[in-house]
């Protein structure tokens, strides 16, 4: 592991980088709306990445504040009369964690069907955007915590911010978006800043966002945009004010009913975030590797604990940091320690030139990340590999929770995709047949005629419990259906999870309709080097078989 940690230690340290710039507006943001101290969510920031950071099983996972719980923050202060009393209700639902991931509550998770996470990403990513343009054009009404929010009237929060922001246009925050936008694209596109690894294009975007602004200020231009479209860290005086800026919890309030029900209501909507989450990172993981949900509720209960104690706001593992730092290309945790320690240095040492920060440049770097959440070709490719039982469960996801908020609109998704599983999935019960074994020996694994994405918690399982140097067979001879969701499962396994320990896979019967090879017009095909399916009577004289090749058996075609 020390090893594979120093391999992308510049990597990670970049994106970390990035990811910190992308945090720093959310943690501001959160903790206004939540009506807490600003200090509060950079505790939380700090605290996410360090601590959580440090003891999660997850390797590319970014925990903060979360939009999600600022509903319940914002009503939880008001109710129980001081923050501090607050405070001790985040301690508790720490602790709750703690017991949660203790009690093996994290294998919820196993049982989220990709569509629906698809959906819950492409949903963000929108979120995102509309939530961003408004900063992007220099109407900043709306916090970064507001998202879901509904007034009395029954209006949308983001639409009608959206729908504001029209009248408010600044000139100076305009120009300011779009030399951002123009340096972020040129990283993406032009081909000799892509090879600049070493410096993120999102921090050349703000940087020139500042110089920008204070070329505006220095002539007296009109254009310049005034300390309200600007970061607004807190900038203390002495060391006692930067000291006075933590808070404590209230232990009198112990035995406070309301304080324990705003406890297990934090530590529900907390967890569950987080492991909607960790399943959304894992997927996109371009390594493919699993996390421990036990293991990451447990540490989002230190975590929690801990920012509670010294005035923190609660956190999760949240999906806009963490989809950033895996397109931003970390690979390790040091990705989300290095964008703590970032906050953490911003805070103590830069905070007045952190406030130089336009949050039109911030707004430009979160559109990007949006755009890649919600392109199109994610809708298109839905679309052509899974069609209406995969497609359509993936657009209800989106639509409710753009229009409701996220544990909501997940909640909904997830009660469509059951319902077209159930549907075309009613007939026959999973079966699994495993033989006692050893390294060395060879399992047998049968599919039943009948296998939905509720027996992918057990395949992951099997697989992650299988001894070093061993050989596995998985015959779908007698399938009829086989999920959208294990049949990934399955593919990365082949492609990536045998080959760390050295397991050799046969496939038997599987169909060409299941797409384990496109090409299936032969009976045996070699899996390469780099992860393609490839015949043997493909491969030239000059070319090297390599010698960890997994034979694939295709004995059943349709």
């Amino acid at each position: 592991m020390k090893n594979f940690t120093t391999r992308y230690l510049k990597s990670d340290i970049k994106s970390g980088l990035v990811v910190f710039l992308v945090a720093l507006p959310l943690c501001l943001g959160i903790a206004l709306a939540s009506g807490a101290p600003l200090f509060s969510g950079i505790i939380s920031g700090v605290v996410g990445g360090l601590v959580v950071g440090a003891l999660s099983n997850s390797q590319l996972s970014v925990s903060g504040p979360a939009a999600g719980l600022t509903a319940i923050v914002l009503a939880a202060i008001a109710s129980l009369g001081s923050f501090e009393a607050f405070l001790l209700a985040g301690l508790l639902a720490g602790v709750i964690q703690l017991i949660l991931g203790f009690a093996k509550a994290g294998i919820i998770s196993n049982y989220l069907p990709s569509n629906v996470i698809e959906g819950m990403l492409a949903a963000i990513g929108i979120i995102i955007i509309l939530s961003q343009i408004p900063h992007a054009v220099g109407f900043d009404e709306m916090h970064e915590g507001d998202y879901f929010y509904i007034n009395p009237a029954g209006e949308h929060q983001i639409f009608t911010t959206f729908a504001n922001a029209i009248n408010f246009i600044h000139p100076g925050a305009i120009v300011v978006v779009l030399v951002s936008l123009a340096i972020l694209i040129a990283f993406i596109k032009v081909p000799f800043l892509k090879k600049i690894k070493s410096i993120p294009g999102a921090l050349v975007a703000v940087l020139a966002g500042i110089a920008i602004n204070e070329t505006f200020k220095l002539t007296g231009s009109s254009l310049a945009i005034s300390d309200d479209h600007l970061v607004s860290l807190p900038v203390p005086e002495s060391i006692g004010e930067f000291w006075s800026q933590f808070s404590f919890p209230d232990f009198t309030q112990i035995g406070n009913t309301d304080v324990w029900i705003v406890a297990l209501t934090i530590a529900a909507v907390a967890s569950i975030e987080t492991l909607l989450c960790i399943e959304a990172a894992d997927k996109l993981d371009p390594l493919k590797r699993y996390t421990n949900t036990n293991t990451e509720l447990k540490a989002q209960g230190v975590g929690n604990i801990i920012s509670s104690l010294i005035g923190g706001i609660p956190m999760t593992s949240v999906i806009v940091r963490t989809s950033t730092n895996i397109d931003s290309g970390g690979k390790t945790k040091i990705a989300a320690i290095s964008h703590a320690a970032f906050l953490l240095l911003a805070v103590v040492a830069l905070p007045s030139f952190m406030n130089k920060i336009p949050l039109a440049s911030l707004a430009a770097v979160l559109l990007v990340i949006g755009y890649k959440l919600a392109s199109p070709a994610k809708f298109f490719h839905m679309w052509s590999n899974s069609k209406k039982f995969q497609f359509i469960p993936f657009v209800v996801t989106i639509v409710a929770i753009v229009f409701t908020d996220l544990l909501m609109g997940v909640g909904i998704g997830l009660a469509v995709s059951v319902y077209f599983i159930l549907r075309g999935n009613l007939k026959l019960a999973y079966f699994f047949k495993k033989d006692k074994h050893v390294e060395g020996e060879t399992i047998q694994m049968e599919l039943a005629q009948e296998v939905s994405f509720l027996n992918k918690a057990a395949i992951k399982q099997t697989f992650i419990h299988l001894p070093e140097n061993s050989k596995i067979v998985i015959d779908a001879s007698n399938t009829v259906y086989i999920d959208h969701d294990v049949l990934h499962l399955i593919k990365d396994f082949v492609y990536h999870g045998s080959r760390d320990k050295n397991i050799w896979v046969e496939l038997i019967g599987f169909r060409k309709e299941y797409r384990i090879d496109n090409s299936a017009s032969h009976v045996t095909s070699i899996v390469s080097d780099n992860g393609d399916l490839v015949s043997p009577s493909s491969i030239t004289n000059g070319e090297k078989v390599p010698s960890n090749v997994l034979l694939v058996s295709e004995l059943s075609q349709v």
